[in-house]
């Protein structure tokens, strides 16, 4: 039986906080990324076309990805278990759905293993820059610690599966401690530096944003800090 559907303005805020996720804010790796953009390009430019981009394979994947779960009635509103397990029968009941299916996973591995790159940047180069490590020295330290709990989420689904803390299993726990609490915690502290500790020649001069600086500033200041604060609330289960 399908669960009830999200009303409106929980799928906004669901919508929201994914949004957070795909587009890598709030965990430092946009900014670790940005500090290694040349002079000559623009931020701002690259901040609107990463976002539409991001925003275009999201609606690809969707159309891709939704049809098949209709078609087959299965649960749409699974989360992850949506791939891991919902597709695999939906693939396994679909005419060559063996060669669909491993394609599919094929490109989500290459889609982890990216994301998987760009998310352990922060850390390498904390590590090097701060701590005197290597880059290669860094990125194994970095990835063993995050393999290892990798693990863990892994093992949730199986060996694990009847193990719980707070209520939520291995890969619950760590999905609600990252994505629910430390991204929105770390976007609403990112905003607040950027509209409120940053001096305003510096972001102006970096952003280069003409007449459109000012909105941008209002947005960051007020908008976003209140924004983010919303999906916070509604994580911790305040809103």
């Amino acid at each position: 039986m399908m669960e009830p559907m999200p009303s409106p303005s929980e799928s906004v805020l669901v919508a929201m906080g994914q949004a957070f996720f795909s587009l890598g804010l709030g965990m430092g790796s946009i900014m670790v990324y940005g500090s290694y953009l040349p002079a000559h390009v623009s931020i701002a430019r690259s901040t609107l076309f990463v976002a539409a981009a991001d925003t275009l394979v999201a609606l690809l994947a969707g159309i891709a990805i939704f049809p098949i779960v209709f078609a087959n009635q299965l649960e749409p509103t699974m989360g992850p278990g949506l791939i891991f397990e919902t597709l695999p029968i939906a693939f396994g009941n679909m005419p060559a759905g063996g060669l669909f299916g491993t394609l599919f996973f094929v490109l989500v591995f290459f889609a982890a293993i990216t994301s998987s790159v760009a998310l352990i940047e922060p850390a390498v180069a904390w590590l090097s820059e701060n701590r005197g490590m290597s880059r290669p020295k860094a990125s194994v330290w970095a990835g063993a610690v995050c393999w290892f709990i990798g693990i863990g989420t892994v093992l949730s689904f199986n060996a694990w599966s009847a193990k719980t803390w707070f209520g939520r299993n291995f890969f619950e726990l760590v999905d609600f401690l990252t994505a629910d609490l430390m991204l929105p915690l770390g976007g609403i502290l990112v905003a607040l530096f950027a509209g409120w500790i940053m001096a305003r020649e510096t972001s102006e001069a970096e952003l280069e944003m003409g007449r459109s600086y000012g909105f941008w500033r209002v947005l960051v200041r007020y908008v976003s800090p209140a924004a983010v604060a919303l999906i916070l609330l509604r994580a911790v289960g305040l809103f």
